[in-house]
């Protein structure tokens, strides 16, 4: 039996014209035509999920790096708690006056603003004409109650563009509060 690859749609269909327990010779069976073919030719199944093992990888990094900051300055939070079945796109970490330390890669996509750019700002630079002037007041006070929250601002991109961005701030703490982590996601 000869097979012709060019005529086949995946690597899955070519499999199941296969014997059920192939030997070595059946390399030689199949013949290949002129055509040029890529051999895999479900690369988009392939692609599919190298790009979201991908993702899940800078999740995991950004995690483990808010771990190492907690290990650094020994914050008492139970960080994988934190993280257990949230979604987001973009953390900050400021310190205790409100001033950004770090933010990872997902900032960057979610507001146009470099890593760079944002260290040593206070994160109000994000707000502007649209951005509830209550909301504001009401994070301000939730923040000197230093508790966890969430509240949906409007904030802005560097193009100017503004989106809705839910924020969670949690305060960090060892024996009193150091830093305040922020986990932000886009909403509609």
């Amino acid at each position: 039996m000869k097979y012709n690859l060019s005529r086949m749609m995946c690597l899955d269909i070519f499999l199941s014209y296969l014997p059920p327990k192939p030997d070595h010779k059946i390399i030689h069976d199949v013949k290949l035509s002129g055509t040029k073919t890529t051999p895999l030719l479900s690369w988009d199944m392939f692609s599919q999920n190298y790009c979201k093992t991908l993702a899940n990888l800078e999740i995991e990094n950004d995690i483990e790096t808010v771990r190492t900051f907690a290990r650094k300055v020994q914050w008492k939070n139970e960080i994988d708690t934190i993280f257990n079945n949230r979604d987001f796109e973009a953390l900050i970490i400021t310190d205790a006056e409100q001033n950004i330390i770090w933010v990872n890669s997902g900032f960057t996509k979610m507001t146009g603003y470099s890593k760079k750019f944002a260290i040593d700002k206070n994160p109000k630079f994000l707000q502007g004409i649209d951005t509830s002037i209550k909301t504001k007041r009401k994070i301000k006070k939730k923040l000197n109650h230093l508790k966890p929250f969430t509240e949906v601002i409007t904030n802005y991109r560097k193009d100017n563009t503004p989106y809705k961005c839910e924020v969670t701030i949690i305060p960090m703490y060892n024996d009193t509060v150091t830093h305040f982590l922020a986990i932000e996601k886009q909403v509609v």
